[in-house]
């Protein structure tokens, strides 16, 4: 029991004492801020310091810290604290000092008679010592575990009720946020989509413009010898016509990774089916109920679980890896784990074992329509990507 009030009490008290400080550091400031209230940085720094009372407000009460900041024109309330601050300063010293004071008057009063106080009565004699001591002793752990809590859970709650922002403030904050996390998105989907378009313009000119170049000059060839050598020219058209088979290929390769066939032959459940049948290491597959799931969700969702498995396979030393994909209301939930050695990070470059880029090209092919993706992959395992995708109402 005293463990715990002197607990809370201590802490109570430290949060008052600070409040004093700040109340004296706005006291000591007001005339000089009166006059300068004008300039910026002199309103910046009373927004901040109205931050920090908020922010410690919260920490006081356990509460979450609202991220969005108070305004200059609530902040000024923040000047009412040096009101408040000799009332609650006595009560944080009554609590710490109280009764130790006690003790210490019980004790001593016979060095000085008279001048050693207890309860506020000076003490003359060992009735005093007896009577008042013990009661100032109560009194005082009577402040610090009850008092001086309630006043500082009072005093927080109200700086909390004075400083924090409005409801439209809040949501203001909110959508500043969200714009930000929408521009970030964005720009990173923007620079994805341009590597891509370089990819397939590269795939393409050095290798199915190269193939149907050489496919056109044999053509030519044999065209001009038909006459004068048909075996020769014969020849010619058989190797154009595997030429032509290769540029098929390798057209098709630049196809699937825009947007892979099998998706509209099978549909997602039977893609990601394909996928995890095909992978070298054994895949435990739950599928949920997925509904009617967007096509660019569904591209997303796919190369997911194939970069994932890819990941798995080239650097996790896993041996079973476990693949959840459901509808969530109206979100498709895309969960991969596996048992390897962990340590994956999402990085723009691969490290030294190649990992991470494919992960940082993922992050950009979900955020580029709004979805989440999360990465756990603890030192040792097991490594979890968690990929949640909008697909509307």
């Amino acid at each position: 029991m005293l463990t715990k009030i002197l607990s809370r009490g201590g802490r109570a008290s430290g949060y008052l004492a600070l409040r004093f400080l700040t109340g004296m550091g706005i006291l000591v400031a007001l005339p000089l801020g009166l006059l300068f209230a004008w300039l910026p940085a002199v309103r910046a720094g009373l927004v901040r310091l109205a931050n920090v009372e908020r922010s410690q407000a919260s920490r006081y009460l356990d509460l979450p810290v609202e991220a969005a900041g108070s305004s200059f024109k609530r902040s000024l309330r923040l000047l009412l604290m040096p009101v408040v601050m000799i009332p609650e300063l006595l009560v944080a010293v009554i609590a710490v000092v109280g009764a130790p004071a006690a003790l210490a008057g019980m004790l001593l009063w016979q060095l000085d008679p008279g001048n050693f106080s207890l309860m506020g009565v000076g003490v003359d004699g060992w009735f005093e010592a007896l009577t008042n001591g013990p009661m100032q002793v109560l009194v005082s752990l009577g402040v610090l575990g009850w008092g001086a809590p309630a006043l500082a859970r009072g005093h927080a709650r109200t700086a909390l009720s004075l400083l924090a922002p409005s409801e439209a403030e809040l949501d203001t904050a909110r959508l500043s946020q969200r714009v930000e996390q929408l521009t970030k998105s964005r720009a990173g989907a923007v620079d994805s989509h341009g590597a891509e378009l370089r990819r397939i313009e590269r795939d393409l000119h050095d290798g199915t413009q190269a193939q149907l170049v050489s496919l056109a000059m044999r053509i030519g060839i044999a065209k001009q010898m038909m006459a004068d050598d048909p075996e020769k020219a014969a020849s010619l058209l058989d190797d154009a016509r595997d030429g032509a088979e290769q540029a098929m290929n390798e057209l098709r390769g630049v196809l699937r990774t825009m947007y892979p066939p099998i998706l509209a032959d099978r549909g997602l459940a039977g893609a990601v089916s394909a996928l995890c049948a095909r992978c070298p290491l054994p895949v435990d597959l739950r599928l949920g109920e997925l509904g009617q799931v967007p096509a660019a969700v569904e591209a997303a969702a796919y190369f997911a679980v194939a970069e994932s498995l890819t990941n798995i396979t080239k650097h996790s030393a896993a041996g079973h890896v476990d693949v959840l994909m459901e509808r969530r209301g109206p979100e498709l939930y895309l969960a991969i784990t596996d048992d390897g050695i962990g340590g994956a990070r999402i990085s723009q470059q691969a490290d030294q074992l190649g990992r991470g880029s494919g992960l940082h090209g993922m992050l950009h092919r979900v955020e580029a329509i709004d979805g989440r993706l999360e990465l756990q992959s603890p030192i040792g395992g097991p490594t979890t990507v968690e990929v949640v995708l909008p697909c509307g109402s």
